[in-house]
């Protein structure tokens, strides 16, 4: 990882489960040093959090991937104290404590930058700094139904769907991780300190879902859930194919959606004023998928997506988690890799995201063991001899 674009910088992961750790875990694949700090009772609640093999949780050992373990009871002040002489020596801190705990506990922003003028903190919370809510605690959940995501998510005869998967908190840390890198420019390509990220669960995700908000602005009308469907493009649904599979097809853009038409053997629906503009066939939107639902219903999957891939239409099978290991073209890019580990034997894990052509990002092991480095980091950077570690053990503190 020495050679990675991120190679020299020290960041500092004392968040918990997901948004605050995935920031972290990005920087790391990418050749940053990251030191994970976890309560000695048990560690990142992520470790216990969704499928376990042998007592091991899996969304702990991709997240943890890269990282540092060193454990660290912060409801002590000598375990503060640690943080602070460790947040001295870092570049990036990544906390998502409520913001009353942290002035509580002299880790907020000033009293850190006050020891560390150049420190790039991430402060991620449920609702944000300011307003009436922002001492709340939050979870990705409430981020998705807040932001509007569950209004609109769903059959149109149904309740708010919410999704069975981090999103708001993958959303929040990939928004945070591009913010750390302004940050830390803006610092040392202009001269100027370090600064606070204040990221929450609602603001990132709701900024995908602007359209509604725009419409609503704008027209005073309230968008709804619609399906599968959605009333910028058609067709855009998911259709069943003859043989029990589903296939995802999208017409947003007007050449895509005649040659889909086409495809399916109505090429004179293409000059019919009623299919022929983009506006129009979304007040048809109905008739457009009855049409594309019994042609794509008999056929196989595989038929079909033989005859929309030589038209060169915008189609897509679509996948559970075997179906994507197995798909050519993520075998071609070696998405998922098998990374050697003491605990599982090996896992397969996706590869880092994006791609860069000189400067690839790596995943060196996979989520260490609770407090695994320790030795390493208390007594080789902060220089504490074994003794005041036995006795920082004793004590409760690592």
């Amino acid at each position: 990882m020495s050679d990675g674009p991120l190679s020299g910088l020290r960041v500092l992961d004392a968040a918990t489960l997901a948004a605050g750790p995935l920031i972290a875990t990005w920087l790391g694949e990418h050749g940053a040093d990251v030191i994970k700090v976890e309560q000695p009772d048990g560690g990142d609640p992520l470790r216990q959090w969704g499928a376990q093999k042998d007592g091991v949780g899996l969304m702990w050992k991709s997240v943890g991937r890269n990282k540092k373990s060193v454990t660290l009871n912060l409801r002590h002040e000598t375990g503060r104290d640690l943080l602070r002489r460790l947040a001295r020596r870092s570049d990036v801190v990544v906390l998502n404590l409520r913001p009353s705990t942290l002035r509580k506990w002299r880790l907020d922003h000033p009293s850190l930058a006050a020891e560390n003028p150049r420190l790039v903190m991430v402060h991620v919370t449920g609702y944000g700094e300011g307003g009436p809510k922002s001492d709340r605690p939050g979870f990705g959940t409430l981020g998705e139904a807040m932001s509007g995501f569950a209004h609109l998510t769903g059959s149109p005869d149904g309740p708010p769907t919410l999704p069975s998967f981090m999103l708001a908190d993958g959303v929040a840390g990939l928004t945070a991780t591009y913010a750390v890198m302004m940050a830390l420019y803006h610092r040392d390509v202009h001269g100027a300190d370090g600064q606070l990220v204040d990221i929450n669960l609602i603001d990132p995700l709701a900024r995908l879902l602007e359209q509604s908000v725009l419409t609503y602005d704008q027209l005073g009308s309230v968008p709804h859930r619609t399906g599968n469907r959605w009333d910028i493009s058609a067709p855009r649904n998911v259709y069943l194919t003859k043989d029990g599979h589903w296939l995802a097809m999208s017409g947003s853009a007007p050449t895509i959606a005649k040659r889909a038409l086409q495809a399916v053997g109505r090429p004179e629906l293409t000059e019919d004023p009623r299919f022929a503009e983009a506006q129009q066939r979304l007040r048809h939107a109905a008739e457009i998928d009855a049409i594309m639902a019994d042609w794509i219903g008999a056929h196989t999957l595989d038929d079909a997506m033989a005859v929309f891939e030589a038209a060169d239409v915008a189609a897509a099978p679509v996948y559970d988690a075997a179906q994507l290991l197995a798909d050519p073209q993520m075998v071609a890019r070696d998405v998922y890799r098998s990374v050697p580990d003491p605990q599982l034997g090996a896992m397969r894990v996706q590869a880092p995201v994006p791609r860069f052509s000189a400067t690839q990002g790596a995943i060196s092991h996979l989520g260490p063991a609770l407090g695994e480095h320790n030795d390493e980091i208390y007594g080789g950077l902060l220089g504490l001899d074994a003794d005041r570690r036995r006795e920082l053990s004793e004590q409760g503190v690592i």
